[in-house]
């Protein structure tokens, strides 16, 4: 079933990865339209790049999104980043923030996507898709990754995986 989800585009044409773009000023254009729709809501927002999604282009990966609530829609495939040392489920990794008139998001985004693509795949990802997630239905989960000390809070599962198309408050694709 295709849930009805709120869908925006944002246009940033300066947004390009075959040089470092300048993360702030696209963020300050992603970050307002978050801004827009969002205003006053703490929101879970995941970046979604096509490419990682082979055979998929943005309007299939946002009509699968909508179906199933997240871009993981093979349950076989398994996802950059989702091993840790003590094994805990992740359904997504994402960015937690209440959205406010001074939140600034998508350039810690883009900057994550840009230079953690490079360390791991030798080439920058463009963030296609964003989905906004309502926290509250949301929780986040501590892991740590094998060889660090540090701890992080950036995976999540939902809290009635059932549904999963709920917790989701809106889709912005990034033209």
């Amino acid at each position: 079933m295709t849930m009805n989800v709120p869908t925006f585009t944002v246009r940033v044409p300066q947004y390009q990865v075959d040089t470092e773009p300048d993360h702030n000023a696209v963020g300050k254009v992603v970050d307002a339209e978050l801004q827009k729709h969002f205003m006053g809501r703490t929101v879970v927002v995941r970046g979604v790049c096509s490419p990682s999604h082979p055979g998929k282009t943005v309007d299939d990966l946002v009509q699968i999104v909508k179906r199933h609530g997240v871009d993981r829609y093979d349950p076989h495939r398994k996802g950059h980043g989702y091993e840790n040392i003590d094994g805990k489920h992740i359904d997504l990794f994402a960015f937690r923030r209440k959205v406010t008139p001074r939140m600034r998001l998508f350039k810690d985004l883009s900057w994550g996507f840009y230079h953690g693509a490079i360390a791991s795949h030798r080439t920058p990802y463009r963030i296609d898709i964003l989905l906004v997630y309502d926290a509250a239905q949301l929780k986040a989960v501590l892991h740590q990754y094998e060889g660090r000390t540090d701890k992080k809070r950036d995976g999540f599962v939902f809290r009635d995986p059932e549904r999963k198309q709920k917790a989701l408050l809106g889709i912005v694709t990034i033209s």
